[in-house]
């Protein structure tokens, strides 16, 4: 429970990483209210079904909206809030389970659009609240309560997907490492268009990979994790689809298109195209 949701029981496991996200986005929308001078009311936060859809209840301090969707349809309600009042903040919160899996088809048609919103997706391989299911990041081959003889399809590369299909803003960083991820989701809610902020956040109960990311020296772990390099171009494509098609999971900024006007900026430019009718007018058209 928390202090502005003292009803709510929650149920996020000891040592979750969506306490780091949490904590990473009560910073960043706090940090965007003070900078932008606006209200926290402007800023919405939109969720699936999930671990993380608990993040609608448990973000502490000034409150901003909140709307607690359903499974996988996170993206169309966050389009409904961004193209009702284009000022508003809108911030998907998501899990791999939920964004990655029945909701994948609504990745592509807001990538073609450049919705200018944020998703932040928490990813621990694996369905969490229901009691650790495969997930589309799980391993190949991995053995879990709905592959007991382990999974017999490939893992989703999300990265590579991301860029393909043509998300202007992908971005990569683990829920132990706050500071960071605070800055990323910043630079990505600043960003004109279709922004994913994708975060590995282990799951403590059923694949807890925090030491296959971070490494362990004295366990021979080298760790999965590593900092993309200072002078990688992120406004190159090619270059960005190379570091997501090395293995390891890279932090940082892979890709930043701001060339591209988003939604609606392009509704702007049709409807000054559109001459308005009267109601008379629209009246009459009706007329037999």
């Amino acid at each position: 429970m928390t202090s502005k949701n003292p009803e709510y029981d929650f149920k996020w496991c000891p040592g979750c990483g969506d306490f780091g996200v949490r904590r990473a986005l009560e910073t960043a929308i706090s940090r965007r209210t003070v900078e932008m001078e606006v209200a926290p009311e402007n800023n919405v936060i939109i969720a699936g079904i999930g671990c993380s859809g608990n993040m609608v209840h448990l973000l502490e301090g000034d409150q901003p909206y909140g709307f607690h969707g359903i499974h996988g349809r996170s993206l169309p309600i966050a389009m409904g809030a961004k193209m009702g009042n284009p000022d508003l903040n809108v911030v998907v919160v998501a899990g791999d389970g939920d964004f990655l899996g029945i909701g994948l088809e609504h990745i592509s048609p807001q990538a073609a659009r450049n919705l200018n919103i944020t998703a932040i997706v928490m990813d621990n391989g694996v369905y969490g609240l229901t009691k650790g299911q495969s997930s589309p990041t799980t391993d190949l081959g991995a053995v879990t309560s709905s592959t007991p003889y382990g999974k017999t399809e490939d893992k989703l590369h999300p990265f590579k997907m991301y860029l393909s299909l043509g998300v202007s803003f992908v971005s990569s960083t683990m829920s132990s490492q706050v500071r960071q991820m605070s800055t990323i989701m910043s630079e990505a809610m600043d960003h004109p268009g279709f922004s994913i902020v994708h975060i590995q956040s282990p799951c403590t109960e059923y694949n807890n990979t925090f030491e296959l990311l971070k490494g362990n020296v004295r366990k021979g772990i080298p760790g999965l994790a590593y900092d993309i390099p200072e002078d990688h171009d992120d406004a190159d494509w090619d270059a960005a689809f190379d570091i997501a098609s090395n293995d390891g999971i890279p932090l940082g900024v892979l890709y930043r298109d701001t060339t591209r006007p988003t939604l609606d900026q392009r509704i702007d430019e049709v409807s000054e195209k559109v001459k308005a009718k009267s109601v008379a007018s629209l009246l009459d058209s009706y007329a037999i």
